[in-house]
């Protein structure tokens, strides 16, 4: 099929100190490790040849990072919506000691004292897909993990919770887009690396 609709790239940033110790990152401002910094440049390469109408990006300076060592720094409009969940008690801990005090705990089913439930992070999700259907042109959005999950979810309709299922490397690349017309969004590609 052509891309004769508009397509939507989603940019995990890359790695971060937190991200390697898999600690929970939602609003603490960590930086790009040099592998990171390396994975971001990279993709450039991956996006060469594209074109985007409009670049968006969490204001975490992860994400945002991302965006400018991949090369869209000029064009990277930061919007509050594409932040992280927002771990609240449970910033800067691990699923593992998590568990330790909460056996069974799961972020999308259960959210995080302090912090944002599932539906929190739809609410956000839906305004960034409303600003992107209603632009109805190629755009790459920059962000992070669990919120680009949700994101992907409410693309295709389903509850927030559903993210869960869609799991995200850092620097990966995945692409929103439609099936037949623009009453079919799908997700096109998940996860490339």
């Amino acid at each position: 099929m052509s891309n004769a609709y508009p397509q939507i790239h989603l940019v995990r940033h890359g790695e971060t100190a937190w991200s390697l110790s898999g600690q929970h990152t939602g609003r603490t401002d960590m930086p790009l490790t040099p592998v990171g910094e390396a994975a971001a440049r990279g993709v450039a390469d991956r996006l060469e040849g594209l074109s985007f109408s409009a670049v968006w990006s969490s204001p975490s300076q992860r994400a945002y990072s991302t965006s400018v060592l991949a090369g869209f720094g000029a064009q990277s409009v930061k919007k509050d919506d594409l932040q992280e969940w927002d771990y609240g008690a449970y910033e800067g801990l691990t699923t593992k000691q998590i568990l330790a005090e909460r056996p069974g705990w799961n972020v999308f089913r259960d959210g995080c004292p302090k912090g944002e439930m599932a539906a929190d992070v739809g609410e956000r999700a839906d305004r960034i897909i409303d600003g992107l259907r209603k632009a109805n042109v190629d755009m790459l959005v920059f962000s992070s993990a669990h919120f680009l999950r949700v994101l992907a979810a409410r693309w295709i309709g389903l509850p927030p919770e559903r993210g869960a299922l869609l799991v995200l490397d850092t620097a990966s690349i995945s692409v929103l887009g439609y099936e037949h017309d623009l009453s079919e969004p799908v997700i096109r590609k998940w996860n490339q690396k």
